[in-house]
């Protein structure tokens, strides 16, 4: 028998494979925090299915997500970024990739890493929900407002707070897997 997965996710393989492996699961890696952070500020005004698919290029693009060698990306490096068909060829998106690194490192410096900082807003510990529906889902919450605040007073950008929700769900502060989903308050 199949797995029951949140509707969302029943597209296609690599929706499946997202959900089932990493949706909803708790990370407490920096560089791993700080892609999913950019790739949904890249994904504003698009779908997440863009992103996913263009996850790879990004990651080559983007050094790994490596934020010691984004900090010195200077114009040259911005410009062919902007050239690459394989990430979203957005100036303002790139260039927020370049602004979140100088951000996130400063967030590092003050906290001892960004997992420490951005966990604290949920007290480091998932709130876990129990959805009937993905109908039921908030695009944003009180939470998120208070981390989209933090984070643009930082210095980042395309943090807004449905962004910055749908980041919580992404690395698992929030789960919002419906109660059918076998996922659902699964222990990672």
């Amino acid at each position: 028998m199949e797995k029951k997965r949140c509707p969302w996710s029943e597209k296609d393989q690599l929706y499946m494979d997202y959900h089932d492996k990493e949706w909803g699961t708790p990370s407490h890696d920096d560089r791993h925090l700080f892609e999913m952070l950019n790739l949904e500020g890249a994904q504003a005004g698009l779908s997440w299915y863009t992103i996913l698919v263009k996850r790879e290029n990004y990651r080559k693009a983007f050094d790994n997500w490596d934020v010691k060698k984004i900090i010195r990306y200077d114009d040259a490096k911005i410009a062919s970024l902007l050239e690459n068909p394989g990430i979203v060829r957005n100036k303002l998106k790139v260039n927020a990739v370049v602004k979140n690194a100088h951000a996130f490192l400063a967030v590092q410096k003050e906290f001892g890493s960004f997992d420490k900082y951005i966990w604290g807003f949920v007290d480091h510990k998932p709130l876990l929900h129990s959805r009937k529906s993905m109908g039921e889902v908030p695009a944003k919450t009180a939470i998120s407002d208070a981390m989209s605040k933090d984070l643009l007073k930082r210095g980042f950008k395309f943090v807004g707070s449905t962004i910055c929700y749908s980041f919580m769900q992404a690395v698992g502060m929030v789960d919002d897997h419906v109660v059918t989903c076998w996922k659902h308050h699964k222990k990672h």
